[in-house]
């Protein structure tokens, strides 16, 4: 009796496992929680449901309106200070026609809905496969409700979508992936980033040649294409960034500047601005260094490390028949030992030429990149957010990936950017004790994702030494065993 007993709890707690693990297989659950957090967000942009805080949806319905009235007419809003995106965007807020049977601020709800529908589709599908994981499309379906409606009632995640793209296109479309990633730098010029963890040539090529073309044509056809820089260029230290948390805490001292409507954003004005904002731009140039140097040294190194590898044992020689010999068919040109074979064939490339970079460096390096580019900026909007989502899904869709503990820290600051935007945001502009202790957590959790992501990427990448001058290395210029993305290259 008691063995029965026991053999039937076993039977019901693998049982349990077997469903958890088909239910995190199975899109369904993804679909039902994706319908039901999107449909939540739908309410609360058409404003069925009220959103606590300010109105977050005036941005689409006023200044997207305006923008897409001026746009209409063949040039860009120059003569707004509001307007400081590249010349791209145009397509982003001209998105609208696309529905004409809709209000403006409505048929833009629905796309970026429908947007946000096309990534999950495109994270379920990379999600799947040998080395992949649906975790990644758990996280764009957890992720973005998190933000609140803010996160439709801007373009960013338009944006988002073209990187996610770009960088799941790496691998086996480097070209389509540079110019996705193109597209991506003159929307909102950070999908520029998502470069920096792809090897080889094309995609970069791809990305200069598209992105100069398309710019070009932007310049001749329609004026004012890049009076963004100079508006951008003259912005101040705004009330959400890390910078600003020196400024909350001297209001309690005395200091004599105050918070003000600029450029679009609430931003602080007056004493030592400019120092901070100065210092915020070297933190960023410092960032861009650590990348390069990074690029560099992750270039050289032998090749991506894996947690589960481990040297084979020495066996002993095993003694082996002698085969009978055989008739050999023809040789071919794709039979032929590497030496042998003509020149210009596919396979008689260096394998140097190929990139040294697992499948999932790619994703973490440009969830790295923006996340340093992020916490360095003089501006942090809660809609910055999402780009952050984005690529953490990416990285999620990749079991190899690194990113494990700065994705659930970017995950966590989500969660509070909604309680200080829009939830709480008197508190923040007024710099009470409750607005600063949310901006402190909120910018602490990035900093450390930005920190521990940094370190976890190096650590992956980056070896000190050559492969053949350490003990138990697998020889001159041979990667170590491969992750489950990647396969092992000579170097």
């Amino acid at each position: 009796m008691a063995a029965r007993q026991a053999d039937g709890k076993t039977g019901a707690r693998a049982g349990v496992r077997v469903v958890a693990r088909s239910a995190g297989r199975s899109p369904v659950w993804l679909v039902a929680v994706w319908g039901a957090t999107r449909l939540l967000l739908l309410l609360f942009v058409l404003k069925v449901l009220v959103f606590p805080g300010p109105d977050v949806t005036s941005d689409v319905s006023v200044i997207y309106r305006d923008w897409y009235e001026v746009l209409r007419t063949g040039a860009f809003p120059s003569d707004d200070v509001t307007w400081q995106y590249p010349p791209a965007a145009a397509f982003a807020i001209l998105s609208p026609a696309l529905l004409p049977f809709l209000a403006y601020a409505t048929a833009f709800f629905v796309l970026v809905c429908a947007v946000d529908a096309a990534v999950l589709a495109l994270l379920w599908r990379a999600g799947r496969g040998s080395g992949r994981s649906p975790r990644g499309a758990w996280v764009w379906v957890v992720g973005v409700p998190l933000l609140g409606p803010t996160v439709y009632a801007r373009y960013d995640l338009m944006v988002t979508a073209v990187a996610v793209a770009a960088l799941l296109a790496a691998g086996r479309h480097p070209r389509v992936a540079g110019a996705l990633a193109a597209v991506g730098a003159l929307l909102k010029v950070w999908p520029a980033l998502v470069l920096v963890g792809m090897g080889g040539r094309r995609p970069w090529v791809a990305a200069v040649v598209g992105g100069a073309g398309l710019a070009g044509l932007f310049a001749v056809t329609m004026p004012g294409a890049f009076a963004f820089l100079t508006f951008q260029r003259e912005r101040g230290v705004e009330v959400e960034s890390l910078g600003a948390l020196v400024f909350h805490v001297a209001r309690h001292f005395g200091w004599e500047g105050g918070v003000l409507l600029n450029y679009g954003s609430m931003e602080f004005l007056g004493p030592h601005v400019d120092t901070v904002s100065t210092v915020s731009m070297g933190l960023s140039a410092a960032a861009f260094g650590w990348l390069l140097l990074w690029r560099v040294r992750a270039a050289r190194s032998p090749g991506p490390r894996s947690p589960r590898s481990r040297s084979p044992e020495p066996q002993p020689p095993q003694p082996q028949p002698q085969p009978q010999p055989q008739p050999q068919p023809p040789e071919s040109s794709e039979s032929r030992p590497p030496e042998s074979r003509p020149p210009g064939s596919r396979s008689s490339r260096s394998p140097s030429s190929r990139s040294r970079f697992a499948a999932h460096t790619a994703a973490d390096a440009a969830f790295v990149a923006v996340l340093l580019f992020t916490v360095t900026s003089r501006v942090i909007s809660p809609q910055y957010l999402v780009w952050l989502v984005g690529l953490a899904a990416v990285c999620r869709c990749f079991r190899a990936s690194r990113m494990r503990v700065p994705v659930a820290l970017v995950l966590a600051a989500s969660l509070v950017t909604v309680l200080e935007f829009p939830f709480l945001f008197a508190d923040v502009v007024a710099s009470t004790p409750l607005g600063i202790a949310l901006l402190a957590v909120r910018n602490g959790l990035l900093v450390a994702a930005a920190l521990v992501g940094a370190r976890a990427l190096w650590r992956d990448t980056v070896r000190r030494g050559s492969a053949g001058g350490r003990p138990g290395a697998s020889g001159p210029g041979i990667s170590r065993a491969p992750s489950a993305d990647s396969p092992a290259t000579a170097g």
